[in-house]
């Protein structure tokens, strides 16, 4: 059995590493000493659109390692964990409209001191208010008020990784997701396991780099939480300029990954019962193709032999009406051969577990 990844780790002391890092260390994104809190990837067109409406200040206090943004968010109820100075939760509250709602939780006074300074601007430049933060902790989230099954959609940027009970965080998300909803989340992985010393740098801790999850770990804390096929969405190498942090850590290897994962009764292989998806090309920003992970492109027209689990994605979430999923799980031909897409993403990796 593999170790408890967090059982080294003191935590309190480590939150409130976290809480001053964050709270009183950085005062924007020029202070950080690593390319673990930075995106790499342009955002999609109408999410940049969004993002140009958000309060500059928002944005200076941005410390995210992706673009956590799926497609298809009109109406939905999302929540963002470790949500600081709210910029992806004013992003999302554009794009799920005045129907949906947004969530932020954070446990930063400091960041969420900004967050709530702005929300009487933004709610005049959208028209509406639909956004909400929270003062509480993501391994806690009846705290906070929120219900078993009472989300759509569940994102994070780069914040998993400094939480000092990961598992618990995870069990969290998928009991407040509803049943067919989405984990859609980007953060910090290594190659190999952090020695549990290291947590006690607060510079490794607050820029990402000795809480990263090992990948491996990463699977098994899924598979215990009841999700057995995370996908990988994309991956990319990082950096560590700081001449020091590379000296204590830059033996591991660390990547910025984006990941999926839905609330479903999936099975911890491919199995291949001969169904075919074929995507519509209704997706905003997608009007060609659709990636749903790192081997799995649909484009648009295109009949495609998919796994019981892809084909359950596909057709058993909001994804639906964006999909024709032809096939019942009737028959069962064996282990299903999924490969890399025609098209990979750069640097993109399989944590090992579904579809790989």
């Amino acid at each position: 059995m593999a170790p408890d990844v967090t059982a080294a780790a003191d935590v309190p002391s480590l939150t409130d590493a976290v809480r001053d890092y964050y709270g009183k260390v950085l005062a924007s994104t020029a202070d950080l000493q690593t390319s673990a809190c930075c995106t790499a990837q342009a955002p999609m067109r109408h999410v940049a659109e969004a993002l140009g409406n958000v309060h500059d200040e928002v944005k200076d206090r941005f410390y995210g390692c992706g673009s956590p943004i799926p497609p298809a968010l009109e109406g939905l109820t999302v929540l963002d964990l470790g949500c600081g100075s709210g910029r992806d939760c004013y992003v999302l509250c554009q794009l799920v409209g005045p129907n949906g709602r947004v969530i932020g939780v954070d446990m930063t006074d400091e960041q969420l001191a900004v967050a709530n300074r702005h929300l009487g601007y933004h709610a005049d430049k959208f028209g509406y208010a639909n956004v909400e933060f929270k003062h509480g902790y993501i391994e806690d989230l009846g705290a906070v008020g929120l219900a078993d099954c009472s989300v759509d959609l569940v994102v994070s940027n780069c914040v998993l990784n400094l939480s000092p009970d990961k598992p618990r965080v995870f069990q969290e998300i998928f009991r407040v997701l509803k049943p067919g909803g989405e984990l859609y989340f980007s953060d910090v992985f290594a190659d190999r396991r952090i020695p549990a010393a290291l947590l006690d740098d607060p510079v490794l801790v607050g820029e990402c780099l000795s809480g990263a999850l090992y990948e491996e770990d990463f699977r098994r804390i899924m598979a215990r939480s009841g999700c057995a096929d995370a996908r990988v969405v994309s991956s990319t190498p990082l950096t560590i300029s700081n001449p020091d942090i590379e000296q204590k850590i830059g033996y591991v290897a660390f990547s910025s990954r984006t990941i999926r994962a839905f609330s479903l009764p999936l099975e911890d292989r491919c199995e291949d019962f001969g169904q075919v998806a074929t995507y519509r090309g209704t997706l905003t920003g997608h009007p060609h193709a659709f990636d749903l992970d790192d081997h799995h492109r649909f484009h648009t027209g295109k009949p495609m032999l998919v796994c019981g689990n892809t084909a359950d994605m596909l057709s058993r979430t909001r994804y639906a009406q964006h999909f024709d999923v032809i096939g019942e799980k009737t028959t069962h031909f064996g282990l299903f051969p999924c490969g890399p897409s025609d098209q990979p993403s750069a640097g993109a990796a399989s944590t090992g577990a579904g579809c790989c």
